[in-house]
C-alpha cells in the first residue's frame, strides 16, 4: 500500500511539473522579465507589504520545493522589491522551508529504494552522514557551484535527521543569499545573472565553503590543546604505546606495534593468550572434538554397531589442558618477546594519559590501547551464591563429570556447552528467557537446533524466567516461572551443577580508567568512536572491552585500527573501524553460521529482501556422510545477485561460510560463486548449489523462449545449412 502511494505521489509531481512547462512559468522567472516588472512589483510591496511577502514567500517556496529552475532570479527580485534587510530574511527561510520539503519528497520517495538496493555499499556512508552530516551539509551548502537541487535529493537518501537538514541548510545557504539579495537592490544595473556569479564571487565563496573544514580542524586542535592542558606531557616518553590486555585484541596490537618497529610493552596480570586461548574458544572446541567422538560411538553407523563408550571425565579434562598447552606457546612471552614486544607481568592501572602504573612501576608512553576483555555476566538471583555456580572461566577446574547440569543461556556458550556435558553423559536442563535459542538467529535456525538438542535429551525450557535458586535438605534447584501467555504455574528444577552462559560484560573496573572519565557511569562500559578513540585522545580501546562484536577474530580486527590510529594517527588521516562483513559460527552440531544480515535484521531496517535456500539433504556428500541436517539460505536485493547475508546450519558450516565472507568482502554476487568451479564431492559445493537455485529462479524467460524456438526451427530441418 505504501509502495502505491509512493508512485501515486510521484504521479502528480510529474504531472504538475509538466502541466507548469507547458505553461512555460519560466518566462516569469527571467531576468528581463524581472526588470520590466520592477517598478510595478515596488509599488504593490508598497501599498500591501505584508500580503506581498507572504506571496513572495510562497512563490519562492513552491518553486524550491518542486526544483523549479529559476531561484536565483527570484533572490534578485526580493532584493529589488523588498530591499536587502527584508528580502534576505524572506529569501533565506522560503529556499529553506522549500529545500527541505524537497528532502522530504526525495526521502519518500526514494530513500527506501535505495537502501534497500545498495545499503551494505552505502553504509560507510550512512555512517559518516550520521557522526558528521551536518558538517559535510553545510560544505555543501557554501558551494554555490553546487546545484542545491541535488543536495537535497542526494542528503534525503542519507539518515541525516530533518532537524539537522533545515538548520545547517539555513545556515549554509545564508553567505550566498545575501549576496545574490545584495546584487538584487542594484537590479538595474545588471545585464546578466553571470555578471553576479563573476569568478571573484565564486572563488570567495568557495573558500567561504572550507570554513567549516577549519572549523573542524580547530575544534580538534582545540580539543587537544585542552587536552594538553589538563594532562600537560611529559618532554620525553620511554614507550610508542602500552598495550594493558594480553588476550586476542592486545596480543595482535602489540605484534603490530613491534612489526612497524615501535617501542611497545604489553601489560597482563593474568595468562598470555586471555580468555580465547585459556578459558574460552581452545578448551571448548576440545571438548566439543571429544563430545562428538563419544556421540559419534553411541550412534553408530551403517555397518556399525552403536556403543556406549566409558567416559573418564578426569582424562577429557586433561586432554582439554593438553591442547591449551600445546597452543600456548603460539601466545607466550617468549615468543612476542623475540618479535621485539616488551612483556611486563602485572596489573596495570592508567593514572595519566601518558602514564601506566604496573606494580609500583611507572611506564611513560604516547598512546595507550586498552585491550582488556570481558568476564562472563553473573546476574543477581537470590540465592545464587548459596548454591554456588560455573561460568565458561571455573568450567575448566570441575573434576567429577555433574550427573544433572543446570545451563542458564540459550546463546552460543549455553547451547555448545549443553550439548558438549549431555553428549558426555550429563542430564542437561537449559533454561532461556527468550523465545528461541540463539535469539540473534533467525526462528528457521533456531528450529533446527532446538530439534537438535531435544532429539539428544536435553531439556529446554525456553521463554521461562529463572526466579530464585534454593540449597535445602533436599539438595540445590532452581525456582523458574514461565512467561509465555497461559503459562502461570512456576515450577522447580533439581541440578548438581548449574553453569552460567548468560553473556559477558566488559572488564573496566580497577584500570585507572573511571578515575580519568573514561566510563559510562550508567551502563558502565567504555565508549569509544569510530577510529576506537576513547574520550582522551590518546587511549584507544578494542576488543571485548568494547564490543560491539565479541570475538576473537573481531578483537583481532579492532587490534588493527587502534594501533594505526595510535601510532599514526592524527587530525587529517584516522581510519574509522569497518564492521561491514563481520562473520561468526556457533560450534554445536550442526553448527550455525552467519555473517551479514538475517531476515529479522533485514525486516527491522527496512530492507527489502528475497531469500534462496538449499537444503544439506539434497547435497551429495552430505548424503554420503550421513549429514544431511541443515541448509544455506542467502539474501539478496530483489532481483539481484549480490548478497546481503548468508546463514548456514549444518556440518562444517564454519568452513562453508568463509567462501561467502570472501565474495561480500569484496562485492562478488551469486553468480561469481556459481561460475567457481568446486570439487566433487565436497561440503563447499552447496554453496554453489544455492547460486545456481537463485540462477533458476533469476533465468531469463524471454531469451530461453527464442532458444526453444530456434531449437524447434533446426530440428524442423530449416536450419540444415550451419
Amino acid at each position: 500500500m505504501r509502495l502505491d502511494k509512493r508512485w501515486l505521489l510521484a504521479t502528480l509531481v510529474v504531472g504538475a511539473l509538466a502541466v507548469a512547462l507547458v505553461f512555460e512559468p519560466t518566462r516569469y522567472l527571467s531576468l528581463d522579465f524581472l526588470k520590466q516588472q520592477q517598478a510595478a512589483l515596488q509599488s504593490l510591496v508598497a501599498a500591501q507589504p505584508l500580503r506581498a511577502a507572504a506571496v513572495g514567500f510562497g512563490i519562492y517556496t513552491l518553486v524550491t520545493a518542486l526544483s523549479i529552475p529559476g531561484a536565483v532570479v527570484l533572490t534578485l527580485a526580493a532584493g529589488a522589491v523588498f530591499g536587502l534587510l527584508w528580502g534576505t530574511v524572506i529569501v533565506s527561510f522560503a529556499s529553506t522551508v522549500g529545500a527541505t520539503l524537497a528532502f522530504l519528497l526525495a526521502r519518500y520517495l526514494f530513500r527506501g529504494l535505495v537502501q534497500s538496493r545498495f545499503g551494505h555499499r552505502l553504509e560507510a556512508i550512512n555512517r559518516g552522514v550520521r557522526n558528521d552530516g551536518p558538517f559535510y551539509l553545510l560544505t555543501l551548502r557554501l558551494i554555490p557551484v553546487v546545484p542545491f537541487f541535488l543536495i537535497n535529493l542526494l542528503m534525503a537518501l542519507t539518515p541525516i535527521s530533518i532537524r539537522n537538514f533545515y538548520l545547517y541548510s539555513q545556515l549554509g545557504m545564508l553567505p550566498a543569499t545575501v549576496v545574490y539579495v545584495n546584487a538584487g537592490t542594484q537590479l538595474a544595473a545588471i545585464e546578466r545573472v553571470a555578471d553576479i556569479a563573476s569568478p571573484g564571487v565564486i572563488g570567495a565563496l568557495a573558500l567561504l565553503a572550507l570554513f567549516p573544514l577549519l572549523a573542524r580542524l580547530a575544534a580538534l586542535l582545540l580539543r587537544r590543546q585542552r587536552f594538553l592542558a589538563d594532562f600537560p606531557p611529559p618532554a620525553a616518553v620511554e614507550h610508542n604505546v602500552v598495550v594493558i590486555g594480553a588476550g586476542s585484541a592486545g596480543l595482535v596490537a602489540s605484534l603490530i606495534a613491534a612489526t612497524v618497529r615501535a617501542k611497545v610493552t604489553l601489560v597482563e596480570a593474568g595468562r598470555m593468550g586471555g580468555d580465547c586461548l585459556n578459558t574460552g574458544c581452545v578448551p571448548s572446541k576440545a571438548l566439543l572434538h571429544v563430545a562428538r567422538q563419544v556421540h559419534a560411538a553411541r550412534s553408530g553407523a551403517a555397518g556399525l554397531a552403536a556403543t556406549q563408550p566409558e567416559v573418564d571425565f578426569p582424562a577429557v579434562m586433561a586432554r582439554v589442558r593438553e591442547v591449551i598447552e600445546t597452543i600456548a606457546p603460539h601466545d607466550s612471552v617468549e615468543r612476542y618477546t623475540s618479535l621485539g614486544v616488551d612483556c611486563v607481568p602485572g596489573r596495570a592501572r592508567i593514572v595519566s594519559p601518558w602514564e601506566v602504573e604496573v606494580d609500583g612501576r611507572r611506564l611513560s608512553t604516547r598512546s595507550i590501547v586498552v585491550a582488556t576483555g570481558a568476564s562472563p555476566l553473573v546476574p543477581p538471583l537470590p540465592g545464587l551464591d548459596d548454591v554456588g555456580y560455573l561460568t565458561s572461566e571455573t568450567l575448566w577446574d570441575l573434576e567429577h563429570l555433574p550427573a544433572r547440569l543446570l545451563v542458564l543461556g540459550g546463546g552460543p556458550i549455553g547451547c555448545e556447552l549443553a550439548q558438549a556435558f549431555a553428549r558426555l553423559g550429563s542430564e542437561v536442563t537449559l533454561v532461556e528467557m527468550a523465545e528461541r535459542l540463539l535469539p540473534r538467529e533467525d526462528p528457521q535456525v533456531a528450529e533446527v537446533l532446538e530439534h537438535a538438542l531435544r532429539a539428544e535429551g536435553i531439556t529446554l525450557h525456553l521463554h521461562c524466567r529463572a526466579e530464585r535458586f534454593v540449597l535445602d535438605q533436599k539438595g540445590k534447584s532452581l525456582e523458574v516461572e514461565p512467561l509465555a501467555l497461559g503459562e502461570t504455574d512456576c515450577f522447580t528444577i533439581a541440578f548438581d551443577e548449574v553453569l552460567l552462559a548468560l553473556g559477558r560484560k566488559p572488564n573496566v573496573q580497577g584500570f585507572g580508567l573511571e578515575e580519568l572519565g573514561l566510563l559510562d557511569a550508567e551502563r558502565g562500559t567504555l565508549p569509544v568512536n569510530d577510529f576506537l578513540q576513547t574520550r582522551l585522545p590518546n587511549i584507544y580501546a578494542c576488543g571485548d572491552v568494547v564490543g560491539p562484536y565479541q570475538f576473537t577474530h573481531t578483537a583481532s580486527h579492532q587490534a588493527w585500527y587502534a594501533t594505526v590510529n595510535a601510532l599514526f594517527g592524527g587530525p587529517l588521516k584516522r581510519f574509522a573501524v569497518d564492521y561491514r562483513v563481520i562473520p561468526w559460527c556457533t560450534f554445536t552440531d550442526p553448527e550455525v553460521a552467519r555473517v551479514g544480515l538475517s531476515e529479522h535484521e533485514a525486516r527491522e531496517r527496512g530492507v527489502d529482501y528475497e531469500v534462496t535456500s538449499y537444503a544439506l539433504a539434497d547435497l551429495d556428500r552430505a548424503i554420503a556422510d550421513d549429514a544431511r541436517r541443515g541448509f544455506v539460505r542467502v539474501l539478496t536485493p530483489p532481483g539481484s545477485d549480490r548478497i546481503l547475508g548468508v546463514t548456514i546450519v549444518g556440518a562444517h558450516a564454519g568452513e562453508l561460510i568463509a567462501e561467502m565472507v570472501l565474495a561480500m568482502k569484496h562485492r562478488l554476487g551469486l553468480r561469481k560463486v556459481l561460475g567457481t568451479i568446486h570439487i566433487y564431492p565436497t561440503f563447499a559445493e552447496a554453496n554453489k548449489m544455492t547460486a545456481g537455485a537463485w540462477q533458476r529462479r533469476h533465468a531469463p524467460d524471454l531469451l530461453l523462449d527464442w532458444a526453444a524456438r530456434f531449437h524447434r526451427w533446426r530440428r524442423e530441418g530449416r536450419g540444415q545449412g550451419g
